[in-house]
Formats: structure tokens, sequence, C-alpha cells
């Protein structure tokens, strides 16, 4: 078992890494400081670990669980406003902790569901797939989509203990393990070169679940996000690295509509749109570019924009994403492996021509 911490003061909280977590109270018992809890999960993960997450519970006065729709479709304020109807018909009160057991879906919705219910109360993500486990659970990000925008409604609200079991991942299909190592692999592109480098090296090992590589992943990549929020808790400026290929993956995610391509799979297209505007800049060579289309292609993700959506599609998306501020846009492009920054106003003519090379028509 791995601990780090994410340092925000009054506010830090553990990440807990490991094998054989769920089912042990010390793991939960801890962080819960009342005696009401709401345990929040999807119809396809409340089978599979429900039962083991109520035996990592202390005794509860109040224990409620809430089982929700799956898929990022339903990432929305009507599927958040059934958690606060549950919480309200059972007088959950202010010292009730909720648990998201699930993936990053549930995991924002629940965080922003505790971020708003009475103002404020507790909660614990349980991470059950590895893009949460690297990503979605780490940092405080909450909240829904709006038909206009992915996550452009939520809060910063961190939660009290993330506890990733690396057994969860064993009954994770394989293309959402696919979408999850894209996450992974973007670490090693904004801040973390020799990270980078051992993905080359071990991707099949992470493509077969060897847990040890997993877990290292999953510890590599939690303790790099960890250390760009504690630098930057509210994404004022650093904090936007992690955005890395997102402005162009929340794009074909919004066209495309949600869930039709995966999070990972959006993000892994945008990486390669966002190296290739790099290239196109002068920034890095085209090297850098193979290298990262070929550590994609072994993780079995796209490189390419979907077949049918246009440049005028993705530029008409990305100018209402979040990163948008006075009328700029601004993109997360890379000055080298591991070495990201946010680049405001690129020229329209290179954001074409870098959507064009990754197949916008």
């Amino acid at each position: 078992m791995h601990e780090l911490n994410v340092e925000l003061g009054e506010r830090s909280y553990p990440i807990v890494i490991g094998s054989n977590l769920l089912g042990k109270p010390r793991c939960l018992a801890p962080y819960i400081r009342g005696r009401q809890v709401c345990v929040v999960t999807n119809e396809t993960v409340a089978p599979l670990y429900l039962a083991q997450l109520l035996e990592s519970l202390p005794e509860c006065d109040l224990l409620d669980t809430i089982e929700l729709p799956d898929g990022e479709a339903f990432k929305t304020m009507d599927t958040v406003n059934r958690i606060f109807d549950r919480l309200l018909e059972r007088r959950h009160n202010r010292s009730t902790t909720l648990v998201a057991l699930g993936g990053g879906v549930v995991g924002d919705m629940t965080g922003f569901a505790a971020a708003c219910y009475q103002r404020g109360v507790d909660f614990i993500q349980v991470p059950t797939t590895l893009l949460a486990q690297v990503d979605s659970s780490v940092g405080g990000k909450t909240g829904v989509n709006h038909a206009l925008g992915k996550n452009m409604i939520g809060a910063f609200y961190q939660p009290r203990l993330v506890l990733a079991d690396m057994d969860t991942l064993a009954t994770l299909p394989a293309r959402e393990l696919a979408a999850g190592i894209a996450e992974v692999i973007k670490y090693g592109m904004i801040c973390d070169a020799p990270f980078f480098e051992w993905l080359e090296q071990n991707m099949a090992r992470m493509l077969a679940r060897d847990t040890q590589a997993l877990a290292y992943a999953v510890e590599r990549s939690c303790r790099a996000k960890a250390a760009v929020v504690a630098e930057d808790e509210r994404e004022a400026g650093r904090r936007a690295i992690l955005n890395f290929g997102h402005t162009f993956g929340h794009a074909i995610e919004t066209v495309q509509g949600y869930g039709r391509w995966l999070h990972g799979e959006a993000v892994a297209a945008g990486m390669v749109m966002a190296a290739e505007l790099s290239c196109l800049r002068g920034d890095i060579g085209a090297d850098a570019v193979e290298r990262l289309r070929r550590l994609l292609a072994e993780a079995k993700l796209p490189q390419r924009a979907p077949r049918e959506m246009t440049v005028g599609q993705f530029l008409e998306a990305m100018a209402v994403d979040k990163k948008v501020i006075d009328g700029r846009l601004r993109l997360v492009l890379l000055r080298r492996v591991g070495d990201a920054a946010v680049i405001e106003d690129t020229p329209r003519e290179l954001l074409v021509e870098s959507l064009r090379a990754c197949g916008a028509v």
C-alpha cells in the first residue's frame, strides 16, 4: 500500500493506493466524521464492489445507497437531483458523508452534490477505473456536462480521501483501461519525461494488467497531479497544463455526443492535435509527435479526429471551452516531451492546419 498527500493546508487529504483495500474498515472509517453515510455508485459497479465497500464503513445511524445509470450521457443536473432527492427524503444532515464508488462520472457528480448539499458536506472518492484513479478523483474538480459544453457546470471541492484499490481494475473492460492509459500518458508528456520513457518500455505490461506496473503508473500519475494541484488549486495558472489535449478532446465529446467516444479516447486524439500544433509552431520536432503517436497506437487509442467531424465544428465547440478567457483561446502546448505551457492567441491558420493534419475535414 502506498500513500501520498495532496497538500492544500486545511483541505489536505491522502491518496491511498494498493490492492485488497475494499472491505477493510481501517481504510475508510478514520475519514468519516459523522454517523450518516450515503454511498453513490452506478448499476454496473454496484454488483461488483458495493458489498465490499459497505464492509469498509463504520457503524452508522443512517446508511443509504444510490445506484445511478451508467455512462457519460447521464452526467447531468437531472441525475444529480436524484442524489439530492434521496438525501432530503432520508433527512441526511450536515454531518453526512457521501462516498463515490465508481468511475469519473460517479465521482464528479457525487463531489458536486457534496459541494452543494446544505452548502457542503464531506465526501470520499473510491475510484474503480484507471482514468478516475489517475485523474478525476484527485484535485477537487466536480460537476456535470451541459449540451453546449463538457463540465461547464461545477465546483472546486476537495474530498477527504481518495482510495484507489488496484483490484477493481481486473473487471475493467479493455476499452476503458485504454482510456485511462491516455491520461497516464498525458503526465509523461506534460511534466515527466522519464515517466514517458518508462511507459514506452512498459506499455505491454500495462495492457496485460500487471498489478505492479499499474500501481506504479497510478502512483506516479497521482504524484504529478498532486504536485500541480498543491501549487494551483483553482486553475489560475500552472494547473491548466493538466488540460493537455482536453480542449480538442472536449470538442470531440461535445460534437459527437457524450459517451460515443470515451473521455480518454477523445483526450488521446486531442493530445496528438496539440502536439501537431506544437510542432507547427516550431516548439517540438516531428520525432516527438511520432513518439506520442506510437505510444497511443500501442495502447490501442485513437490519434485522429472522428471521420465526419469538421474544422468548423472543432472551432465552434472550442470557443465555449472553460479555458477561453476574455475571448482568447488558451491551449496547452508542448515545449518538449515532459514540458508543457499554456499558450494564448495561437494563429488561427496554424490551429486549422493542426486539425486537418489529424483528419478534421
